[in-house]
């Protein structure tokens, strides 16, 4: 029961990654978005008052000597028309609302904000209106706001954010530097991370311990149901025995008839259903027989065995199987696939049965094509145990083999598929 205790840990870890990372997603999501409505506000701000904390934006070049923008009263201050793409005046010198004392009018904000703004004019030219930036020289920072003539607002180069607005048929630039704002963000994020691993650790550390306490009911339930099947084996094995001999002796003293071959056919069908359970109750245990085998050759031994009975019930059997195909497996369970397969097609096929066995650079691909009389969307069920398909009532099947064909392709970490389309039953192996 290993591999049980392995899935219940590894489905949990999923689970528990998958839930930390889309709540520290949204966390940090939310704390990256709040920092840029921060800049936005400021660069909103500075905006407002035609590129400048200070002087008012003249345009002019001569932004180290204007005068604070509150003493000003020859301009009305813009505010940005977000469908236009131009400003409008609004109330001169006053902060958005809610910033409070130590928002963007508050001489803290004023002397720390690291920014820069150029205007440029129809023909491209750029004039600095402010250059409060000593990360960036004026020519460098006005081929970066040329840059961003063309957009609204972001973020550039990481952690600096520009707003670019019109105002008296001039375009205005603007980028501040929030890398002091956003550090406490990168720690967040730094820490999220950091936090999500050391509660993965945990986590494994945790179920590691109790899958085992986990698995335990799990574990019951598979020894009585291995012992059950281990009792029911011996209890048929004999009274199947003593019916078969007793038929054998029936048949010496009063001949063949009717009666004796159907107890035979019987004895013969339980008995194989007996095999078949004993082999489905220790398919999903470890194989001590784990070599390498050819498929190739496996199949087509198993296949051309079979032939001689597909003649017999007019079945037209075709091969095309490509050579030297290896596999790791049971190379005993593996026959018995194919041959699971083969009466697969002998009970179900009606004129017809064609198996194909090839190779690419990925997997190992085994197809088998039945015509039949079966309509789409009857083969959900064809893999559970002890199902037969619509056209088997009458037929000596137990429902078994498909069952055990899945289960040992399981084992060998492959998958295996069946539908119905246009008249043909198709069941795909991939290994």
């Amino acid at each position: 029961m290993d591999k049980v205790r392995k899935k219940i840990v590894l489905y949990a870890m999923t689970s528990i990654f998958v839930l930390l990372t889309v709540l520290l997603a949204v966390i940090n999501g939310v704390n990256f978005t709040m920092a840029a409505d921060d800049a936005d506000i400021i660069t909103q701000v500075i905006a407002d008052r035609h590129g400048a904390f200070e002087g008012g934006g003249t345009g002019t070049g001569d932004y180290k000597n204007k005068t604070p923008y509150h003493t000003q009263t020859e301009d009305i201050p813009p505010k940005e028309n977000e469908a236009a793409g131009s400003v409008e005046p609004t109330n001169k010198g006053q902060a958005p609302k809610g910033m409070g004392p130590m928002g963007p009018d508050s001489p803290e904000t004023n002397k720390s904000v690291r920014y820069f703004t150029y205007v440029f004019d129809d023909k491209g030219e750029a004039t600095a209106v402010t250059h409060n930036i000593t990360a960036v020289d004026e020519e460098e920072a006005a081929l970066w706001a040329k840059s961003l003539l063309n957009e609204t607002t972001g973020w550039t180069r990481g952690t600096y954010r520009y707003r670019v607005y019109n105002f008296k048929d001039k375009t205005y630039v603007t980028v501040i530097d929030q890398g002091r704002e956003l550090l406490p963000s990168y720690r967040i994020l730094i820490i999220s991370v950091c936090g999500e691993l050391l509660g993965l650790l945990a986590s494994f550390i945790v179920l590691e311990s109790i899958s085992k306490k986990l698995a335990r009911p799990l574990e019951d339930a598979d020894r009585k149901q291995r012992q059950f099947i281990s009792n029911v084996e011996k209890e048929f094995k004999l009274p199947l025995t003593v019916i078969n001999a007793n038929t054998e002796i029936i048949e010496k003293e009063s001949g063949c008839t009717d009666y004796t071959r159907s107890i035979n056919r019987q004895v013969r069908r339980m008995t194989s259903l007996v095999k078949d359970l004993r082999a489905l109750s220790v398919i999903n245990y470890e194989s001590d027989n784990i070599t390498e085998i050819d498929f190739s050759e496996i199949m087509t031994a198993v296949l051309d065995g079979s032939r001689e009975r597909f003649e017999q019930k007019n079945i037209k059997l075709s091969m095309d199987i490509e050579e030297n195909i290896k596999v790791n497996g049971d190379e005993e369970r593996v026959r018995r696939v194919i041959r699971e397969l083969a009466d697969n097609s002998l009970l179900f096929a009606k004129t017809e049965a064609r198996f194909t066995l090839t190779r690419d650079s990925e997997r190992i691909t085994l197809n088998q094509y039945n015509d039949t009389q079966l309509s789409e969307g009857t083969v959900d069920q064809v893999f559970d145990r002890f199902i037969t398909l619509e056209n088997a009532d009458k037929l000596d099947t137990a429902g078994l083999g498909l069952s055990f064909v899945k289960d040992t392709v399981k084992s060998m970490g492959g998958r295996v598929t069946a539908k119905v389309a246009d008249g043909v039953f198709m069941l795909t192996i991939a290994l």
